[in-house]
């Protein structure tokens, strides 16, 4: 029997002296680590000091007062600003640029460490932190947020095509991140969830929105040209399946440009086929879908089957942006972005300078990065888009006394009515703005999403005049 309680106390102690080192390993090798990972609300509940992140015109819109973080502009930024909170830590900007907006603490001796171990270490934080200076526009991203209807599921993101600055990503449903901790709960047991970042992280069939890219392709290659007639008799069989247009109608005998503007999904089966798998996937990756965009913040990957899975069928559904493909409405905003930039697609942008404290800023540059097609092609698209808004099935998007050039999307996917999709551009002749609308559940893009990127045009058009 002593032998036995021996041989318990014995590993009782090697039980505690693991654990003794393990808390060492913890507390003083990975404090410093662990302090600084993004994320940790002990992080959020020293910063005091935390610095400011401003909107491209110097508005505020994360700062610290009492003690407390507080977001100017409210809902309407709210997942992509994201929040810094002692009791559920930090998410999308603030969590990405925290290294930049955190105080640096003091250094804390090995003896200070060792003391922590048996009691409480203080860890506030000293000095000031630093500040980002971001492209967004606090005043056009309260546009979008009123020209969203408060009851939809989707996104609207604007940006400038000329050199990739996102001046605003909106989302439905949203939430206030300045009561957060009163709202945590019901927040996180939505089923709607309103903390997802629908604009960057959001994925969705496209439907003929992605006929922009499809259409780049069969001019660029040289594969059609423009006055290139296709016949719509209302169907299209290829290899089993049976393409149809929505409510199965026929567009008769159009031009390439009329096709396009009607959205005939069997013309552009057709033109996706003659393609070809290998120069639809080229131009796939001349656009970089499916690419990361380099945003400091997360997104979502958008969804691109493998090139050895696609069959003839498949390959006529993507190419009126349906089959196995799903993008985010950032993706098919630089779609349009790249039509509107005679060609050029640039990097999307979130921050414009960064400053350390007490040091000069650094600016960030906006960043080229692929002529994914010629500036004729380019041209040739905007037509088609403009006859879209023109005659075609986004009229709803016209604005007096300016050229729109867009595109309409109606998405179908399992388990409800269809999405809803309007991506455009204005002026037509001088793009500086692009828009684009993704409403979840609703049905036709030319109904539903296109008179709302009509407003955030009518309204964003006149606040952006650089």
């Amino acid at each position: 029997m002593k032998r036995r309680l021996s041989r318990l106390g014995v590993l009782f102690i090697v039980l505690f002296a693991i654990l003794a080192i393990w808390d060492v390993r913890v507390q003083i090798l990975q404090r410093q680590a662990i302090s600084e990972r993004p994320g940790n609300p002990r992080r959020a509940m020293s910063n005091e000091n935390r610095g400011m992140l401003l909107d491209a015109q110097g508005l505020p819109l994360a700062q610290t007062k009492g003690g407390r973080r507080i977001y100017p502009a409210g809902s309407s930024l709210a997942q992509l600003v994201g929040y810094s909170s002692p009791v559920y830590g930090e998410s999308g900007l603030e969590a990405a640029l925290d290294s930049i907006l955190t105080p640096q603490g003091p250094t804390l001796t090995p003896l200070a460490d060792v003391a922590g171990l048996f009691g409480r270490s203080q860890n506030r934080s000293s000095g000031t932190g630093g500040q980002a200076v971001l492209t967004l526009r606090r005043d056009i991203s309260d546009l979008v947020d009123a020209a969203l209807p408060a009851t939809m599921r989707g996104a609207a993101i604007v940006l400038d095509p000329r050199n990739g600055a996102i001046l605003a990503a909106v989302n439905r449903p949203t939430f206030d991140p300045n009561v957060l901790a009163t709202k945590w709960k019901d927040l996180r047991s939505r089923t709607d969830a309103p903390l997802l970042d629908r604009a960057l992280d959001g994925l969705y069939p496209p439907g003929s929105t992605f006929k922009m890219l499809t259409a780049s392709a069969a001019l660029d290659s040289g594969t059609f040209v423009k006055t290139d007639t296709l016949s719509d008799p209302g169907y299209y069989d290829i290899s089993g399946f049976r393409v149809h247009n929505a409510e199965h109608e026929a567009t008769g005998t159009q031009t390439l440009v009329g096709a396009f503007a009607l959205s005939s999904n069997v013309d552009f089966a057709q033109i996706g086929v003659r393609l070809g798998v290998d120069s639809f996937y080229d131009y796939l990756q001349r656009f970089h879908v499916g690419d990361d965009d380099g945003l400091l913040v997360s997104g979502s990957r958008d969804d691109v089957p493998a090139k050895s899975t696609i069959t003839p069928s498949e390959l006529a559904q993507m190419s009126f942006g349906q089959g196995g493909l799903a993008v985010t409405p950032l993706r098919m905003a630089l779609i349009g972005a790249t039509i509107a930039n005679g060609g050029l697609l640039m990097r999307p942008q979130l921050v414009k300078a960064v400053r350390a404290p007490d040091r000069k800023a650094i600016t960030i540059p906006p960043v080229p990065w692929e002529q994914a097609i010629s500036s004729a092609t380019a041209n040739d698209v905007r037509d088609m888009m403009e006859a879209v808004v023109r005659y075609g099935t986004g009229t709803a998007a016209q604005l007096p006394g300016v050229a729109v050039a867009g595109k309409t999307g109606t998405a179908t996917h399992p388990g409800g009515p269809p999405d809803a999709w309007f991506v455009c551009f204005a002026p037509a002749d001088r793009p500086r703005l692009v828009v684009a609308v993704v409403v979840e559940d609703v049905g036709y893009g030319g109904t539903y999403a296109a008179p709302i990127a009509k407003a955030i045009l009518a309204g964003a058009l006149a606040t952006y005049t650089r």
